[in-house]
């Protein structure tokens, strides 16, 4: 191996080390023609999501929590009309995966099917209408990435449902998540729900939690390993 191939071989290792997503990076699947319709439906929809949708700025970070995790298999509790859907659709479209997405609400859901359609992202998405309650428990997994973001008091039970079938490595975001230790505001309503899902997140040694207070809140928990 000449001296060049050697160093670029040596620092491509270094770096995947180091920072995690980096060689993933490198692999994700380009689809100009996808970006663009995407960009042209949510550019052309700003400022309209307002039915239990999330703000762009949440939109961009899950969009990058899985592009840098390479996380394919996704799962969303609330759908609403799609706003979210859409920024993880378009995300697993880059690695190769697809989200799985519920939602209680039959209009909500309906339109939702209509944003995806028009975004281009019908064929990564799996849309299911119905409760959630009783759709998380029964599904198999296993997931490498979950957003929560249905009923607040309901999210302790959420986890609890989906952990043992969460990958290690795997990460699991809530959202309209704060963290009052750190000076956070507390949860919309109150947020009496997020706030015992947080305290009991952050009391698991296998997890590692951090809270993303800009935007609507949103924390974030990687699975570091099964115990």
């Amino acid at each position: 191996m000449k001296q060049t191939n050697k160093s670029i071989f040596i620092l491509a290792l270094i770096m995947s080390l180091l920072l995690p997503g980096y060689l993933s990076a490198q692999s994700l699947k380009e689809n100009p023609a996808l970006d663009a319709k995407v960009k042209k439906f949510l550019a052309e929809h700003a400022g309209q999501w307002r039915d239990l949708n999330i703000p762009t700025s949440d939109g961009q970070l899950l969009y990058d929590l899985i592009t840098k995790g390479n996380y394919k298999s996704a799962l969303e509790i609330g759908t609403s009309t799609g706003h979210s859907g859409i920024y993880i659709a378009w995300a697993l479209a880059k690695t190769g995966g697809k989200l799985i997405t519920i939602e209680l609400d039959a209009e909500r859901h309906k339109t939702a099917l209509e944003n995806f359609k028009q975004a281009g992202l019908s064929e990564y998405i799996d849309a299911r209408n119905g409760d959630a309650h009783s759709i998380v428990k029964e599904l198999k997994g296993p997931f490498d990435f979950v957003f929560s973001d249905a009923d607040k008091d309901w999210y302790k039970n959420y986890f609890i449902d989906i952990d043992p079938k969460l990958k290690t490595g795997g990460c699991f975001t809530s959202h309209n998540v704060y963290d009052r230790s750190a000076g956070g505001r507390g949860g919309r309503g109150g947020g009496s729900g997020q706030d015992t899902y947080l305290e009991y997140v952050k009391s698991l040694k296998n997890y590692e939690t951090t809270v993303n207070s800009t935007g609507g809140g949103l924390a974030i928990s990687y699975k570091r390993s099964e115990k």
